[in-house]
């Protein structure tokens, strides 16, 4: 069973990367496309972790919605963060590298004047151990400097204390995704 969940996670990681990468939809992650609307990152846990879940981004006005629903965590609150790489070859989760930070800011909280791009705060499980995610993000984008299509999302063992340098404090890797290009939603029926 464990060779073949390997085998499914290598598989979805580079059909993640490769969308991400633009193989399959002709972008690069650094540079985007105006067109890009919606991005996904299926989570899969590293070694030793439970925790596993999808956040989907999409494109609002001048920023990114962040939805989703992380399970298999401990009650409490935990770093949530874009890397700079999208690397699931670790089995710690550190091939991902440090928070995504195009503009070598120091690390804060999401709504501090200063910050990493890839410093998205502390999502928080409930008893059962689910995080529910909804949040807007003005630095985040598909295109561009702050482009986060190939970058990885990283969910951490401990709460993000918005002020140690240069990652919060927050501990291990519990989860790692790949941030992709999205298929769009299916067109209405008529």
């Amino acid at each position: 069973m464990t060779g073949v969940r390997t085998m499914f996670t290598l598989g979805l990681s580079t059909v993640l990367t490769m969308t991400a990468a633009g193989l399959f939809a002709g972008t690069s992650p650094q540079h985007g496309d105006e067109a890009t609307q919606r991005a996904v990152a299926v989570l899969v846990p590293t070694k030793g972790s439970k925790v596993v879940g999808v956040v989907t981004f999409v494109k609002e006005g001048a920023g990114v919605r962040v939805q989703g629903k992380i399970t298999g965590l401990t009650p409490g609150k935990h770093g949530f963060h874009i890397h700079e790489f999208g690397d699931q070859r670790s089995a710690d989760g550190k091939s991902a590298g440090g928070h995504f930070n195009p503009s070598k800011e120091k690390h804060g909280g999401p709504s501090g004047p200063m910050r990493h791009v890839g410093d998205l705060g502390n999502i928080e499980a409930n008893a059962d151990g689910m995080a529910t995610i909804d949040l807007m993000d003005p630095m985040l984008g598909f295109s561009g400097e702050r482009s986060i299509l190939g970058r990885g999302l990283v969910v951490h063992e401990k709460a993000d204390d918005l002020t140690t340098q240069p990652t919060g404090d927050a501990g291990g890797r519990l989860a790692v995704g790949i941030i992709g290009i999205a298929q769009p939603p299916p067109a209405p029926e008529k």
